[in-house]
């Protein structure tokens, strides 16, 4: 059985008492955000994402290990088991490796070499592969002539003993190794047009590329070219190498026999092996690329859940469009829809009048001093219908374009239909929209995230896989906000640690039966939500209505002994609570010193400093840090743009090749990855995030295909 405490702590360089402890709280059934933040001291202050890919690993290794024992069993029960496989199983670090050392003694679909043994040739390819000096295999192969078992001439029974020593050497499990390495080593992935037509693919008409060194991307659309019939795609490899590989190994001197067995080996190549490895390394390739591309999807779609709220204001969501009319929605300044219609700020000159005075006319009755303009089909134009109604009533408006990407999905499903069934799905949509600047996660939890559009071939991503990992960044970003118990929509419930969907839906319904919660501990009468359900979420809820005011903050119950006698022993009254929390409290604390505090305390320090910083600003918001942009552009069209010109945008989403920057022409400019920086950029997420503020330069624009190509190099003229 694998140390997988010693094994995980080899890998990811961390002691082997912090992995060990994780899998013990792991194994107990506690989540990862629970985990990560209120057992810092067992662990050693991990974070969240760390502890989710140590628990990955995890998974992989116990499935390594069963599959083990699966194969041990099963090569056992053919008599063939030997304290070499057995050590062999015991080492191999990879299910790949595993399928190897099981291959020879898999029940095989009828072979060539399968019908040669049945007719009786295996003693024939044995003789032949001892290779002794002298002996004719011809010869040989004559006392195996049997008309009976159908093998008529000596050129039948050699043929067959080739076939038998060909699948010898392809279930080699060292030669299969051997040759994986050198093909990913030396092998080269070529594409080639399979129509004579034009298409997106036709960069990959005539590409090559070493397999060792082909970027992820370029991976995942060879394969899609290929699915679509456009695109033939292939590992080559010098043969001769990979041909000799064998031969070192299985030819041995200069005989008549060695002949043969070199014929075999050349065979077992070009038949059995390399097809088999070429189809193994574009599946490795797939997978790591794969993963790549879900890791960018993470990093992208984190960034783009934790961008900051704008709180507190009472909101229009425009959802614009042409021959329907924009969608209009008016929200308050908690979500509750006050109003909705339709307005037509693209047809005809009436029809723009009428727009511009309902627009007016819903911002004053309502008290709107915030727009939110989805930046789909004529969002442009309604951005500059926007400005001009703003400008000609001299009223002092904020603006802002925000992706609409899933916003369809969202107002055409289930939830959205119970959410709002008084309205029709393309209102649901500009409300939608205006819940997305107000609160981006608590908007966008409602939505696959693979509609979300911040990543790269996602719907090529082995769906499980994706959804695991995707799952895993809106638990943690809607668990590292925290959520209002008695706001929060089911939705964004079912996201923090220990509610399940079910319970999150009981929650919702007690407190609509029951009224608001007033304390923390009264969650625990919602049905379904037992002792451990508790454990795990408390400290992610919050509940401004009630009186303790350690049910505003993320200190979880367990510590709420711990901060009153912090509290007491820095001078300050748990029930006197100054309004904006207890100002100051650190400062007093590390006076006391916090490692004394701990031990007074009963605490670990990291505990301590988070009960610190929570009572110094309860109710605080991570995101509340960040700056939140408001961008306006005087460009009303992509022909507008001329090379050179200097832009401010946001970036809309960051890929292996470079990233999507919106600069207010409804069409998104790629900064490719070698336009980010004068210096060497390895990927473009270590230098740019969903969300980030950037200036950019044009270095050129297709207005016929839709493309614009910027830089974030200054140009050398602008730079004097």
């Amino acid at each position: 059985m694998t140390n997988y405490a010693a094994a995980l702590a080899a890998q990811f360089h961390l002691k082997e008492q912090q992995t060990a402890k994780l899998i013990e709280l792991i194994d107990a059934g506690n989540t990862i955000p629970f985990i990560a933040r209120y057992r810092k001291e067992e662990h050693g202050s991990l974070d969240d994402q760390t502890i989710r890919t140590v628990y990955e690993r995890l998974q992989y290794l116990r499935n390594l290990d069963t599959r083990k024992a699966e194969v041990r069993e099963l090569i056992e029960g053919t008599g063939n088991l030997t304290p070499e496989i057995e050590k062999s199983l015991i080492n191999a670090a990879t299910l790949a490796e595993i399928d190897d050392i099981y291959r020879p003694f898999r029940p095989k679909r009828k072979t060539r070499a399968g019908m040669a043994k049945e007719r009786g040739l295996e003693p024939l390819a044995k003789k032949i592969l001892a290779q002794e000096k002298g002996v004719d295999p011809m010869k040989l192969a004559e006392g195996y002539v049997n008309a009976e078992n159908g093998v008529n001439t000596s050129e039948d029974a050699l043929n067959g003993a080739k076939d038998i020593i060909a699948e010898t050497i392809s279930d080699d499990a060292v030669m299969r190794r051997r040759l994986r390495m050198a093909a990913m080593a030396q092998g080269v992935i070529t594409s080639r047009a399979a129509k004579d037509e034009d298409s997106v693919y036709r960069m990959y008409y005539e590409f090559s590329q070493p397999a060792a060194k082909i970027a992820g991307h370029r991976v995942l659309a060879l394969d899609r070219g290929e699915r679509e019939g456009l695109l033939k795609v292939s590992l080559e490899m010098d043969d001769v190498r990979g041909q000799a590989i064998l031969t070192s190994a299985y030819v041995k001197g200069n005989s008549a026999c060695s002949e043969v067995v070199r014929e075999a080996a050349v065979d077992a190549y070009g038949r059995l092996i390399f097809p088999s490895i070429e189809r193994e390394i574009r599946a490795e390739l797939t997978e790591k690329a794969c993963d790549n591309a879900i890791k960018v999807f993470s990093v992208n779609l984190r960034q783009l859940l934790m961008q900051p709220p704008v709180k507190g204001r009472v909101t229009i969501g425009l959802d614009p469009g042409y021959r329907t009319g924009c969608k209009v929605a008016v929200v308050d300044a908690t979500g509750k829809v006050l109003d909705t219609g339709v307005i037509y700020p693209t047809h005809s000159e009436a029809r723009v009048r009428e727009a511009k005075q309902t627009l007016v006319r819903l911002i004053k009755k309502y008290g709107v001093t915030l727009i939110a303009i989805g930046n789909g089909t004529a969002s442009k134009e309604t951005e500059i219908f926007t400005d001009e109604t703003l400008r000609e009533n001299h009223l002092d408006i904020d603006y802002m374009v925000v992706s609409e990407a899933g916003a369809s999905v969202y107002s055409a499903s289930k939830l959205a239909a119970a959410e709002y069934p008084e309205y029709d799905l393309t209102l649901r949509s500009a409300v939608s929209i205006a819940h997305r600047l107000q609160d981006p996660l608590a908007e966008l939890v409602k939505i696959d995230p693979k509609a979300i559009g911040v990543g790269q071939y996602q719907h090529d991503m082995p769906a499980k896989r994706l959804d695991e990992a995707l799952g895993g960044v809106v638990e943690a970003c809607v668990n590292a906000v925290g959520v209002d118990l008695n706001t929060a929509s089911p939705s964004l419930l079912e996201n923090i640690a220990g509610i399940s969907s079910a319970v999150a839906k009981n929650i919702v319904a007690y407190r609509q039966e029951n009224g608001a919660f007033t304390t923390r501990t009264q969650i625990k009468k919602v049905p379904k939500l037992g002792p451990k359900a508790f454990e795990q979420c408390a400290g992610f809820l919050r509940v401004p209505e009630s009186k303790n005011i350690l049910d505003h903050t993320g200190v979880h119950p367990e510590s709420y002994d711990a901060a009153g006698t912090l509290l007491t022993a820095c001078g300050y009254d748990l029930k006197k609570a100054p309004e904006g929390g207890f100002k100051g409290l650190k400062e007093e604390a590390e006076k006391l010193g916090i490692a004394k505090l701990a031990v007074q305390c009963g605490v670990g320090e990291p505990t301590l400093k988070d009960i610190i910083a929570e009572l110094e600003k309860p109710g605080r918001d991570p995101r509340d840090e960040l700056p939140s942009p408001i961008l306006r552009s005087d460009i009303k069209d992509m022909k507008d743009l001329k090379p050179g010109m200097e832009m401010r945008g946001t970036v809309r989403n960051v890929i292996d090749f470079g990233a999507f920057v919106d600069i207010g022409v409804h069409q998104d400019g790629l900064v490719h990855i070698t336009q980010i920086s004068d210096k060497f950029v390895r990927h473009p997420s270590d230098v740019l995030k969903v969300g980030d503020i950037v200036t950019v330069w044009v270095l050129a624009v297709d207005v016929a295909r839709g493309r614009i190509s910027l830089t974030m190099k200054k140009p050398k003229e602008q730079q004097n």
